[in-house]
């Protein structure tokens, strides 16, 4: 049976980290177990489906898929992602069956809902507002950066990326999807699924942001 999520591994930050500070008094209005993990850190996992669109929209999606290290070769993968925080970042490490890595740190520009979030993930630079809706919690993308390089946002494919806490039969999962998609082609490439909490004792080694 799966570990309640706010039953978490505890990882590296300050009582008061960039999250919860970004936040204010608006923090509450998550969902207690994602305010569990945005407040402690913690590793989920579980089994993750990934998808590509059809013709040219599957070829310009994995071609996506290949450039943010997200493997295409099968619907279903294993996944981990490990969330730690500190005062000025959240890291996000996440971790595919094949040994693909993909890594992003988040760091706070103002605070809700007026500011954003600044991911960083590869030579992807993208600024992040966010919606909360029911607990959960959606990002909403502002600009992005390229190589260093401004791009405009009609030459990057639209995503729709969220995270919630869902009830299942076996305990409360975190749901989380992150979709590109691309006028006219569609949706290009998805990754998505329902995760539990894992247990301390598989935890990784503690890890910190550089900043």
């Amino acid at each position: 049976m799966s570990r309640p999520l706010e039953r978490l591994t505890r990882m590296p930050g300050a009582p008061h980290n960039a999250a919860m500070h970004w936040f204010g008094p608006a923090f509450e209005r998550l969902h207690p177990r994602l305010q569990a993990l945005h407040r402690s850190g913690g590793a989920l996992d579980g089994q993750i489906g990934i998808s590509t669109g059809r013709g040219l929209a599957g070829l310009l999606g994995r071609r996506l898929a290949e450039r943010l290290g997200i493997p295409t070769d099968r619907a279903q993968r294993g996944f981990r992602v490990d969330i730690s925080h500190s005062q000025d970042a959240m890291r996000w490490h996440r971790r595919f069956d094949d040994g693909s890595e993909l890594l992003s740190v988040f760091r706070p520009v103002g605070s809700y809902p007026h500011g954003h979030w600044l991911e960083s993930t590869g030579p992807v630079r993208m600024r992040l507002g966010v919606d909360l809706d029911g607990g959960g919690w959606r990002w909403r993308l502002l600009g992005l950066r390229v190589g260093g390089l401004p791009t405009p946002r009609f030459l990057f494919p639209r995503t729709d990326a969220y995270k919630r806490i869902e009830s299942h039969p076996d305990g409360e999962r975190y749901r989380f999807a992150v979709a590109f998609s691309w006028f006219p082609f569609g949706e290009l490439l998805r990754y998505e699924g329902a995760l539990h909490a894992v247990p301390a004792e598989s935890a990784d080694p503690v890890e910190r942001v550089v900043t």
